[in-house]
């Protein structure tokens, strides 16, 4: 006997592009027969979505189909969708070996997800399919585009999402607009590569002109935050619409890989180390106090000794204020992929030491600096009185945070004056 209504566990895997596909999946099914539920053991359908993006995430993700899977063959839950990246590029080896999902989709399947689930049928831009947050009501990610046309060559996101689809700027202000209604704060402006933003749309638009009218929003979002800057098409305009923006902040996303230029050519980047520095240079001249995140490679193949000790002085110099390093993983189908994967995984995994280490001291020394000053900080938790929040140099999840050692509100934003750090917090009390 079945109940009139269903019980759903949603689990979303990988980035924040693919947790904007999970919220907009469960807006759509917020007004059908089923209920969300937090528990996997409670659920009629489970639903994942995959990431498939390197080694480690595909492993995570067949691992997590392989335990509901489990689950599924002894009637614990009646369905099991696979959706996302994994589902999308792997699709029929993973319906040969895990028999048990009784479905699978790719990354804009929502609609037909919504019509498989309840039976109905859904247009494209069904009303339903307006989003549930899934992130602490105070920040949202705002996905601006779908999809990538740059050619990186180890990158597999292209095989997987396709080519670039922008958002028009009117249904991306609307959107603002319902978050903030809804008590967003802040906003992560978020895209394959957020730079190139606008370029495929019929009336061409750019990342400036988007910038220009989330400004104009009444009662519209105290931060905004700008994620996956490719620094070839960080062009002047953008930069010159972030220094004039009172509401982004003065952060950017800005993923260099790396800075010798033979990987760089080798990776089809678009830019050399000289046009890296002048990328930095004109956005510290614009904004002084920009934190710049990024993320490097390590280990790639052909990287030399000399390679290496390039990115190290450049890291070095530079004094990025966030960074992350990834081992070089082969994927599959990439123009990498036909390059001798050469780099031993040792000396991968202890050149990524090195920096990491040389990452620490420059988060040491720049968080120093720091004591004595007074910050606005978002506050993200609070929990037995302990509260954790974010100045707007620091993005949730990624970057550093700041303890507060006095009694505040989730989700609202505080003058608080820092008394103490280490390398990966800073400690303060509200200001007096």
């Amino acid at each position: 006997m079945h109940k009139d209504r269903k019980t759903l566990h949603l689990i979303s895997l990988g980035c924040a592009k693919n947790l904007v596909d999970s919220e907009i999946l469960l807006g759509g099914l917020k007004n059908t027969q089923y209920d969300v539920t937090e528990s996997p053991d409670d659920a009629d359908t489970i639903i994942i979505n995959t990431c498939g993006f390197l080694d480690i995430a595909r492993e995570e993700s067949v691992d997590t189909i392989l335990q509901a899977a489990e689950l599924r063959k002894k009637g614990r839950i009646e369905q099991l969708v696979v959706m996302g990246c994994l589902s999308e590029r792997y699709h029929n080896d993973l319906k040969k070996e895990i028999p048990e999902v009784d479905q699978f989709f790719g990354t804009n399947d929502h609609r037909q997800i919504a019509s498989f689930l309840t039976g109905k049928d859904y247009g494209k831009d069904d009303p339903l399919f307006f989003r549930s947050i899934l992130t602490p009501s105070h920040f949202a990610y705002l996905k601006i585009a779908e999809g990538c046309d740059n050619g990186c060559s180890f990158c597999s996101i292209p095989i997987m999402r396709g080519l670039q689809k922008s958002r028009t700027i009117p249904e991306l202000t609307s959107e603002i607009g319902r978050l903030v209604d809804n008590g967003t704060k802040e906003i992560m402006i978020i895209a394959q590569d957020t730079t190139s933003y606008g370029w495929d749309l019929d009336k061409k638009a750019y990342l400036s002109d988007l910038i220009t009218e989330m400004d104009k929003i009444d009662n519209g979002p105290e931060w905004i935050r700008i994620h996956y800057a490719h620094p070839a098409h960080l062009n002047q305009r953008i930069i010159d619409s972030m220094a004039k923006s009172d509401r982004v902040c003065n952060y950017i996303d800005m993923p260099i890989q790396h800075a010798s230029d033979n990987l760089l050519r080798s990776m089809r980047r678009g830019l050399n180390q000289e046009g890296i520095r002048r990328k930095i240079d004109n956005l510290r001249k614009a904004i002084p106090d920009i934190s710049i995140r990024t993320t490097i490679i390590v280990g790639y193949p052909g990287e030399e000794e000399e390679d290496f000790l390039e990115l190290t002085d450049f890291v070095s110099e530079i004094k990025f204020d966030h960074l992350g390093i990834f081992t070089y993983s082969e994927e599959e189908g990439t123009l990498a992929a036909d390059l001798k994967d050469n780099i031993p995984r040792e000396l991968k995994d202890e050149r990524k030491s090195i920096i990491m280490d040389l990452q620490n001291n420059i988060d040491f020394e720049r968080n120093s600096f720091m004591v004595g000053q007074s910050y606005d900080v978002i506050v993200d938790e609070v929990s037995n009185n302990i509260a954790v929040g974010r100045t707007q140099y620091d993005a949730p999840e990624i970057d550093k945070i700041v303890r507060i050692n006095d009694f505040v509100e989730k989700g609202d934003i505080y003058q608080v004056e820092i008394d103490d750090f280490n390398e990966y917090e800073l400690i303060g009390s509200l200001k007096k």
